[in-house]
C-alpha cells in the first residue's frame, strides 16, 4: 500500500529556512504528480506545490511562491521541500501526498510539523 513518511519539520525563528523530505513506498513513484499540502490549526487544508512526475514541472501556491521549492530524486523515491525565508503564517502540519493539487486524504503521509516562531 501506499506509505509516505515525512521528515525535516521543527521550530525555526521567522526568516530561517527547513527541508522536508519525504520517503516514499508501495507505488511507482516516479510514475505520479507528489504534492505537499500543509494545514494550520482550526484551518482547512491547504495545496502548497506539486512536481510533475519526472520533474520538469513545478506549480506553487501564491503564499509560498519564491520562497519554497520542491524537488524530487526518483531514483531515491523521495520527495523534497525547501523553505526559505519562513513566516509565523508558514506554520502548519506539513504533508507529502501522492498525486497533483490537493489530493485525497487517504494519499496522505502522517505529516511533519513546521513551526515559525521568535
Amino acid at each position: 500500500q501506499v506509505q509516505l513518511v515525512e521528515s525535516g519539520g521543527g521550530l525555526v525563528q521567522p526568516g530561517g529556512s527547513l527541508r522536508l523530505s519525504c520517503a516514499a513506498s508501495g507505488f511507482r513513484f516516479s510514475f505520479f504528480y507528489m504534492s505537499w499540502v500543509r494545514q494550520a490549526p482550526g484551518k482547512a487544508p491547504e495545496w502548497v506545490s506539486d512536481i510533475k512526475f519526472d520533474g520538469t514541472n513545478t506549480r506553487y501556491a501564491d503564499s509560498v511562491k519564491g520562497r519554497f521549492t520542491i524537488a524530487r530524486d526518483n531514483a531515491k523515491n523521495t520527495l523534497y521541500l525547501q523553505m526559505n525565508n519562513l513566516k509565523p503564517e508558514d506554520t502548519a502540519l506539513y504533508y507529502c501526498a501522492k498525486g497533483a493539487q490537493l489530493p485525497p486524504k487517504a494519499y496522505w503521509g502522517q505529516g511533519t510539523q513546521v513551526t515559525v516562531s521568535s
